[in-house]
């Protein structure tokens, strides 16, 4: 492996540190999109049921807020009734909205930087296969003109620069089609999520507005 690396040159250090990072960010996107940390299936049906009477004091909302990000969207609605018994009912779809909205933020991070990866990548193999290319020009034009006469140009400089061309767009490919994949995979996972914690938040205002009256 270090071998391959020398021959690719210093372009391939950039698409390396791209490779840590992007699978730093794929395995903690992993950890944090689990369907129990995002929206517990039977969460939404304990909250109504806890507060089919009335609504829960600010240690059990508090319970509810470190749950998973649908308990912080739920738990936005307990804490607008408890501090104001008497908000309309689009005020409260305007508090569980504004959660909403924090909870996609929450789901979509790191995703802008995976997509920049998958971006970049094949940018820094192109890159690298330019200097290649310059390279091998400087060798073939370093004696003799292009080969033009016998010895000319020097092989060592002429396989180095076809290496460092050929390893870097290889290296770029490589990267950016798993970011890619991923980054697609997260997005239609979280679009779920989302759309999951908008049912809920809908189901959960119309409950809130029933126990409210």
């Amino acid at each position: 492996m270090f071998s391959i690396i020398q021959a690719a040159g210093w372009p391939i250090w950039p698409l390396i540190a791209c490779s840590i990072l992007g699978l730093a960010l794929i395995i903690e996107r992993f950890i944090s999109l689990k369907t129990d940390r995002i929206v517990p299936p039977k969460l939404l049906d304990e909250a109504i049921m806890v507060s089919n009477a009335s609504i829960p004091g600010p240690d059990v909302v508090a319970q509810l807020e470190q749950n998973s990000v649908l308990g912080e969207v739920l738990a936005s609605g307990f804490r607008t009734l408890n501090s104001n018994p008497k908000v309309s009912e689009s005020d409260l779809r305007s508090s569980l909205e504004g959660a909403g909205r924090q909870a996609a933020a929450k789901l979509q991070r790191y995703l802008g930087a995976l997509a920049t990866i998958a971006s970049a990548a094949p940018l820094l193999g192109l890159l690298g296969t330019v200097i290649g290319m310059i390279e091998i020009f400087a060798s073939q034009g370093s004696a003799g003109g292009m080969g033009t006469s016998p010895g000319g140009g020097d092989p060592t400089q002429l396989a180095r620069g076809i290496s460092i061309a050929l390893y870097n767009t290889a290296f770029g490919l490589m990267i950016a089609i798993p970011a890619l994949i991923f980054w697609r995979y997260f997005r239609a996972r979280v679009d779920a999520y989302l759309l999951v914690m908008e049912v809920a938040s809908e189901r959960f205002v119309r409950h809130l507005i029933r126990v409210r009256k």
